[in-house]
């Protein structure tokens, strides 16, 4: 979950200029493979009179369409429409109105939601979207939070148990079906091919979906997934907040001193996967212990770290245990993902609260408590105990996004990318890792082969950014699986020097207003494949490490176990609960299968 992070600037335009910049190289190592050639598809009515379009029927819910205009211009012409499905679930579809494709694309919304933003994320190589082509829909998921974007980390809708179920997955499985029925209207025929793209709590909406709704979609790709929403937002973050904060209240380790931290893991580490290349290709291999950036008796601070810092070090990278020392996350930041704490768990100034907090504390306040706590409730209250974990599981059946069984979205010929970044902050890798291999472990390996794969990007940030391969598209290889059946087994990424875009903006900037780089200052540092999971990218051993050819696919000869943690159990098939309003508060019960 993330309440403003680098993916929230608007990233497309950027995006668009880097590709423009090296897109010949990035498609270097294999040849895009096509798409289904279809054919155009021109409306059969008005944009204004989509404005009186009654889909109720269809949706299952009262639908009301607020407006209906046309927008842009030229090839990037569409008729925009805004609508409500009951009680409160805001959606926007954009429709091509001179070259649509008949694709659908859903994006996800991140942090808590609460905004109405379509912003397409690693699609910026993808032709029906660059082109125009594609319907484009996504929804605030059933509530609207104050502060623009900050509305992200917004929990008080909570106290509204329909918001709740809306939020969980009625939001985002009812704007697919208003969309495609608007469609169905303004074209005269549904979308050929259905897909949706989200990361972070996108990526859990794209999950959900996969296992709720196994027909809304063709394909699905599943970015950074805040899956275990109900230890994601509070165990996790709960602890990273806590861990950097002295008796005091302040922290103890602030963004400058993250350099040196992040200094001494890549000289412990970068060497373990055989080249010495600036970036960590699977932190599991490495066994770093911070203790090494300590300051040696005499030394100066300003180079190493005092034994406070290097303690809260450890305590991050570990994470939350009970008093006999089980976890209770799956996994934590990955050695290697210093540099992107800041601003995250680590504040730029010592009298800073850490993002973390509010991340948990919201959360935990309105939306994961069967009872709301009393107002004054404070996230140092927090309990890392079975108790609090216990007090919390109610809500796995509602939020989480951790079903194993996605039999049925396989046998509708579903395809699902999972994709992470090994510098993730937010949310860890390992989470991911731990979803696909019990997906594995429920199908089998050639039904899962069959249907999913997972990308692992070292140097990623959540989402967006970072000091490694942070640039690539995801939408094109997912739509090719779909539509010509070519399985991605290799999606080309590049790292990108953008060094002003490192890290989260300031508390309170207003990330719409941001301005943005100049893309014709942005170049591609290094091109690589990255191989769908447990592959990795091998070197060859000639040729430059910059480049793409000179690398090869490379099965390790074992996987480290996934942790005995309290959030493993929810790894697991048919869990769901579905839930509805009764006497103003939730009563669920299993989903049918």
């Amino acid at each position: 979950m993330l309440v403003i992070s680098l993916r929230s600037f608007g990233m497309s335009a950027v995006l668009a200029g880097l590709l423009a910049l090296f897109g010949a190289g990035v498609a270097v190592a294999r040849p895009a493979p096509a798409l289904a050639n279809l054919a155009v598809v021109k409306p059969v009515m008005d944009c204004a009179a989509l404005a009186s379009a009654d889909v109720s029927d269809a949706v299952g819910a009262k639908t009301t369409i607020s407006s209906a205009k046309l927008s842009g211009s030229g090839d990037q012409a569409f008729c925009a429409v805004q609508g409500v499905i009951a009680p409160k679930i805001r959606f926007e579809l954009r429709l091509p109105t001179a070259g649509w494709t008949q694709r659908y694309l859903q994006v996800g919304c991140g942090g808590l939601c609460g905004v109405l933003s379509i912003r397409t994320e690693h699609a910026d190589g993808c032709t029906p979207v660059k082109d125009g082509a594609i319907a484009l829909a996504s929804t605030d998921m059933g509530h609207e939070g104050k502060g623009g974007m900050a509305a992200m980390g917004d929990g008080a809708f909570g106290a509204d148990p329909q918001a709740r179920i809306d939020f969980a997955y009625r939001g985002v499985h009812l704007t697919s079906v208003a969309s495609k029925a608007l469609i169905a209207r303004f074209y005269g025929q549904a979308p050929r091919y259905s897909y949706f793209s989200g990361c972070s709590d996108g990526g859990r909406e794209a999950l959900m979906e996969a296992q709720r709704f196994p027909g809304d979609f063709d394909g699905i790709a599943a970015g950074a997934p805040a899956m275990v929403f109900t230890v994601q937002n509070s165990f996790y973050h709960a602890w990273q907040a806590r861990s950097n904060m002295d008796a005091a209240g302040k922290a103890i380790l602030v963004a400058s001193r993250l350099p040196i931290l992040h200094a001494a893991a890549l000289a412990s580490c970068d060497a373990v996967d055989g080249l010495e290349d600036g970036q960590i290709d699977d932190p599991r291999a490495c066994r770093f212990d911070p203790v090494v950036a300590q300051c040696k008796p005499g030394q100066a601070s300003d180079a190493c770290l005092t034994p406070a810092e290097v303690e809260t070090a450890r305590k991050l990278y570990d994470g939350p245990r009970d008093a006999a020392g089980k976890a209770f996350t799956l996994g934590q930041p990955q050695v290697g993902s210093e540099l992107s704490w800041a601003g995250v768990f680590v504040p730029r100034s010592a009298d800073q609260v850490p993002g973390s907090w509010g991340m948990a504390e919201q959360p935990v306040k309105y939306v994961l408590s069967q009872t709301n706590p009393p107002a004054d409730y404070s996230l140092a209250d927090f309990k890392f105990t079975p108790e609090q974990f216990a007090g919390l599981s109610w809500a796995h059946g509602l939020y989480d996004a951790t079903d194993t069984d996605l039999s049925a979205f396989a046998a509708k010929g579903g395809k699902l990318i999972l994709w992470h970044g090994w510098s993730d902050p937010h949310i860890s890798p390992l989470n991911t890792i731990a979803y696909r291999n019990g997906v594995v472990a429920e199908l089998g390996q050639a039904k899962a082969d069959a249907m999913m794969r997972l990308f692992l990007f070292p140097g990623l940030y959540h989402c967006f950014g970072g000091d490694g391969l942070s640039q690539f598209d995801i939408v094109s290889p997912l739509m090719a699986w779909v539509e010509a059946g070519a399985a991605p087994n290799a999606v080309v990424a590049a790292k990108v020097d953008m060094p002003a875009m490192t890290g989260p903006p300031p508390a309170g900037a207003d990330v719409r207003q941001a301005p943005m780089p100049d893309a014709s200052a942005l170049k591609p540092e290094r091109v690589r494949p990255v191989y769908a999971y447990p592959q990795v990218a091998a070197y060859t051993g000639s040729g430059s490490i910059d480049a793409p050819e000179n690398f090869a696919p490379k099965t390790p000869a074992s996987e480290p176990a996934v942790r005995d943690a309290y959030a493993a159990q929810f790894i697991a098939p048919r869990f769901h609960q579905d839930c509805r309003v009764e006497a103003g508060a939730l009563a669920c019960a299993p989903s049918k299968p």
